[in-house]
């Protein structure tokens, strides 16, 4: 992605830019009310005197994606037990404005078993003569294996291209839903239960999994995991079609206690078969789940001190009755939601808590966010928002009514280090410090250049060919230009026109074409993805707030957008700044002017690494 930033904001970053500390003489410290050291791992609740706009924005910021002034205000408005129960309990919330996801149509029964490989698709088709649906041209005909392999890198294409929209569609409910919450666990369990679209390649079972996230978000973390060890995309990514009785496969039975619910280091290698045994049979079909009763082993298995004829949900039981599985998932939310550190009697009490609750996800919540502790200051800018996060929050912040196309979300919080439904591994995305690096926090910075100055001559969209590989290939193809395996791979390659006929007589079929065919036959359905820019109105913002003098309008904009208190010389600078770039201080006399120089500033304040955390 281009780096752009306008000369003077990029001046004043390098003058102006403070450190990720708090500085001993702070703006805007008035707004900035952490509880006293004796809160910290203390759970008892905070009281209605407790309550202030500043922990109402605490609250928001981490159990949600911030908000407007007004949406904090109405959090200020509520107590502090009824303000986290606006959140926590989201039943009764009305949703109803946001649609569900429109698929382009790429899937047809044809695809339901889709072949795992290019050489499973063609071999397949040379053994029974079609696959997938496509039969194979006739014996000597030019390539006629072509339509196979273009059928297999088709639904590929196809599939990554309706991720990114659905990774959009999830990104906009982030944005518009009424209840917050659920969509930051949703994130949550993404990650925890991480699956990658690279390895499953069916954006549907992705779709999936983000929707059963948002159904089991704060309900009973036991009906969770069962749902997730029975989901097909989960099946798929930890190979359950390999787990079968006599060759039991540890793939899933291992995550399901390292990863899932125990942690390292509770459990046994023998614990690790025994549990793959009972796994054995586990499986899909299409989108449904099912037992093959003739691979399952039904002998007797030992597990974790029992022993019985178990199956996968008797082994599920087993690990919920293990005290340190509450304990491990309690101390994972809470160092997604509060701070990196719980100590070990904390982590035991919300483990009590968890399991006293029969794992019901609510009651733990409210705990944690009611808690003294969840508003001391050690909590207080101990949380750095991932990218997701962190440009959904920009978004609430700004008050935008939609996720933008330009720039690209998609694009946007991969180069950030995290792309929805791309997790790198089964492990998820690292958290906390691993999203923040120098370069990461030049291109935070960009990040939020490009949403308040949107780069709308300069965009490509993602979604189309780029100008190399396949494009050129598309071109000799609607040329009719020969196109041999040696063209492909080297469009600079002299042939003799034998050694092209030839080529082109005894090819099967070429991936390069196939990959090319992929892209346009895919493109030729895909629904496409809005490129409007985000829309915000920065003038009316600070002039509705009753600014009327660039000091106020600054004060505004930090007291908005920032959680942490920052320099006074950072503040004098911005003020300074606003005033060189209106002539003024001002704001009724340079309304006509004010935008732009407004979005400069706020650039500055969210390139800060104070911006970055909260």
């Amino acid at each position: 992605m281009t780096k752009r930033r306008h000369p003077l904001a990029a001046a004043l970053i390098l003058l102006l830019a403070p450190v990720l500390t708090i500085p001993s003489v702070v703006a805007n410290e008035n707004d900035y009310q952490p509880g006293p050291a004796s809160w910290v791992g203390d759970l008892t609740p905070i009281t209605e005197a407790d309550w202030s706009y500043d922990r109402a924005e605490h609250l928001l910021g981490r159990a949600g994606f911030g908000g407007t002034p007004d949406e904090i205000q109405r959090l200020v408005d509520m107590t502090p037990a009824d303000a986290v129960a606006s959140l926590v309990d989201f039943d009764g919330v009305a949703n109803d404005h946001l649609l569900p996801f429109e698929h382009s149509g790429f899937f047809d029964e044809s695809l339901a078993d889709f072949p795992p490989s290019r050489p499973a698709a063609t071999e397949l088709a040379q053994e029974t003569g079609k696959s997938m649906g496509i039969r194979v041209k006739p014996e000597g005909g030019n390539r006629h294996m072509q339509p196979v392999s273009d059928r297999f890198f088709y639904w590929i294409r196809a599939s990554q291209l309706e991720s990114r929209r659905v990774a959009y569609w999830w990104a906009e409910r982030m944005l518009d839903t009424n209840r917050p919450l659920q969509e930051k666990l949703a994130l949550f369990w993404h990650g925890h239960f991480a699956t990658a679209e690279g390895k499953v390649r069916d954006y549907r079972k992705l779709l999936g999994q983000v929707e059963l996230f948002q159904q089991h978000a704060v309900g009973n973390f036991g009906d969770l995991v069962e749902a997730v060890a029975k989901d097909p995309g989960m099946l798929y990514y930890l190979d359950a079609g390999v787990n079968v009785k006599g060759a039991a496969n540890e793939n899933f039975a291992r995550e399901v206690m390292e990863l899932f619910t125990m942690g390292v280091g509770n459990y046994s290698e023998r614990d690790v078969r025994e549990a793959a045994r009972a796994f054995t049979g586990w499986n899909y079909v299409d989108l449904d789940f099912v037992v093959n009763a003739d691979q399952h082993d039904d002998g007797e298995k030992e597990f974790l001190g029992q022993t019985g004829h178990f199956d996968g949900v008797d082994v599920l039981r087993i690990i919920l009755d293990q005290p340190v599985t509450a304990e491990y998932i309690a101390a994972k939310l809470y160092r997604f939601f509060v701070r990196a550190d719980p100590s070990d009697a904390l982590v035991a009490a919300l483990g009590e808590v968890f399991r006293g609750a029969d794992y019901e996800l609510q009651p733990l919540l409210s705990t944690i966010f009611l808690s003294r502790d969840f508003y001391s200051e050690a909590s207080y800018g101990a949380h750095i928002k991932g990218p997701v996060e962190h440009v959904i929050t920009m978004l609430n912040q700004l008050d935008a009514d939609d996720v933008p196309g330009v720039p690209d979300f998609n694009r946007t919080t991969t180069g950030l280090g995290q792309q929805l439904l791309n997790p790198p591994s089964v492990a998820g995305w690292a958290q906390g410090q691993a999203w923040i690096t120098p370069a990461l926090l030049q291109r935070r910075g960009n990040v939020a250049f490009n949403v308040l100055f949107p780069d709308v001559v300069g965009f490509q969209d993602p979604n189309f060919l780029s100008s190399g590989g396949d494009a050129i290939i598309g071109e000799r193809l609607r040329s009719g230009q020969n196109f041999t395996a040696a063209i492909a791979l080297d469009p600079t390659a002299e042939q003799t026109a034998f050694n092209m006929a030839a080529r082109e007589r005894d090819e099967l079929f070429n991936t390069r074409v196939s990959g090319y065919r992929a892209w346009a036959t895919a493109m030729q359905k895909l629904i496409p993805t809005p490129r409007g820019a985000v829309r915000i109105d920065m003038t009316r913002m600070v002039l509705d707030a009753g600014a009327t003098t660039t000091t106020e309008a600054v004060d505004h904009l930090l007291g908005r957008f920032l959680r942490m208190p920052v320099s006074t010389e950072f503040r004098s600078g911005l003020i300074e700044f606003l005033g060189d770039e209106l002539a003024s201080d001002d704001l009724v006399r340079a309304e006509t002017y004010l935008e732009d120089p407004l979005r400069m500033v706020t650039h500055l304040i969210m390139s800060t690494p104070e911006y970055q955390i909260d």
